[in-house]
Parts: C-alpha cells; structure tokens; sequence
C-alpha cells in the first residue's frame, strides 16, 4: 500500500516535482499551499506523513507544527530555506521527527520520509524467521543453523528489506530507497557485491542460491 504523504508548500514548481518525482516511486502526495490549509488537512487525518516547510505565507510551520500536535502524532518533516541550526532545534523541541534543509536531493526527502515512518510503526514481529535462517531485527544480528553470520550495516540493512518483502521482486533502487540511513550513494553502484557478500553469509551454497534470487532484467527475490 503507497505511502500518504502531505506536502505544505507554497513554492508551487517545487511542490509540483516533487508529487510527480514521489508519485512515480511509490508516495501519494497531496499538496496544500499555506499554512492554515495544510493544518486543516493534517488534523482531518489519512496521512501517513506531513512534509512541512517553515516558511509560508499565513502561519508559519512552526505555529502550524504546534498546533498539530494538540491532536496528533502524525510524523512531520519540517523544510527550510534558512541554514540556522537554532531553527532545526526549535522544530525538534517542538515535536518534529526530522528536519531538512532546501535545497535537498528527491532521494534523500523520500529516504528520510521512510525512515521517519518506519521509526513510527511498532515492530510486529522482531526476527523473521526462515527455515534455517534468522534475522533478529532488534539485535540486528543473522543467524543461519544458530550460528551468528558477519554482516555489515548495509548488508544487514539490504537483507532486511528484501526479507520483509519475502515473495516480491525489488529492483535495485527499490531497495537502495527502502535501505535505512542516508548514505545511499555510498553503495549506488556496488548493491550487486552487497548481494553477493550476503549469499556467502546467509546461503547454504552460495554459487547456488536458493534464497535470494537474481530475476534478470529485474532485480533481486527473496524466496520464501
């Protein structure tokens, strides 16, 4: 199911990019242009995320932001155009769950909106388990037979993300997009050598993978 997301923004060309740009990946946005608009539509509920840029034309996000939280927690991602760090403190304080500086790349907004939804969904199940295989989602540790398998932050976090879509074929940069944290770029063009140091870890036979799947053309599938 797409992500709901709602965007506060005045600056119309930007707003309507990044609906366009977020649409096509996945986030349905919709977009309100000043403040009182956008309060009046956060507190109607149905949003998974509101994205908030302090800078408007009636109320400022800031009140827009205290306001909201009268009546709701829904996760709120303040924008700025000014660099002051006293701004981004004050949003903290005052209940934002994260905070992002114009001007900013699509890719870091959409990892920074996932990564505030996943920090607000309860964990329902904190090791998956398959067969033989364990990952313990809390401890962020893999298990294969019961032996504890050497993965790093990014491999755990790839493994991760193909697990709980166990089943369904991502391709490369669905996965790169759900991965945790912003250092995307860092494995940009290596995911395919992650893969390859995860099967080792986790396959029984690793030159002949059963679990995790190259689908040619495609990207990658994690069987169940």
């Amino acid at each position: 199911m797409a992500e709901r997301v709602l965007l506060v923004d005045d600056d119309d060309r930007l707003a309507a990019m990044l609906a366009t740009w977020l649409g096509q990946r996945g986030v349905e946005v919709e977009r309100a242009p000043d403040g009182r608009t956008g309060l009046s539509r956060a507190r109607g509920g149905g949003f998974d995320a509101v994205v908030l840029d302090v800078m408007l034309p009636d109320l400022e996000g800031f009140e827009v932001l205290r306001q909201l939280r009268q009546s709701s927690r829904v996760p709120v991602l303040m924008l700025t155009a000014r660099g002051d760090e006293t701004d981004r403190i004050v949003g903290l304080e005052m209940g934002a769950d994260d905070y992002l500086p114009k001007p900013f790349n699509p890719r870091e907004l959409l990892a920074r909106i996932r990564a505030v939804l996943r920090r607000n969904q309860p964990v329902v199940e904190e090791v998956l388990r398959f067969e033989e295989l364990e990952i313990d989602l809390a401890a962020r540790v893999v298990r294969l037979s019961g032996e504890t398998r050497p993965l790093t932050a990014h491999q755990f976090e790839i493994l991760r993300v193909l697990a709980e879509s166990a089943g369904r074929v991502l391709t490369r940069n669905q996965i790169m997009e759900r991965v945790r944290g912003l250092e995307l770029e860092a494995f940009d063009r290596s995911i395919d050598v992650h893969v390859s140091r995860i099967r080792s870890a986790v396959e029984p036979d690793p030159k002949n993978p059963r679990r995790i799947q190259t689908i040619r053309g495609s990207g990658y599938l994690f069987t169940r």
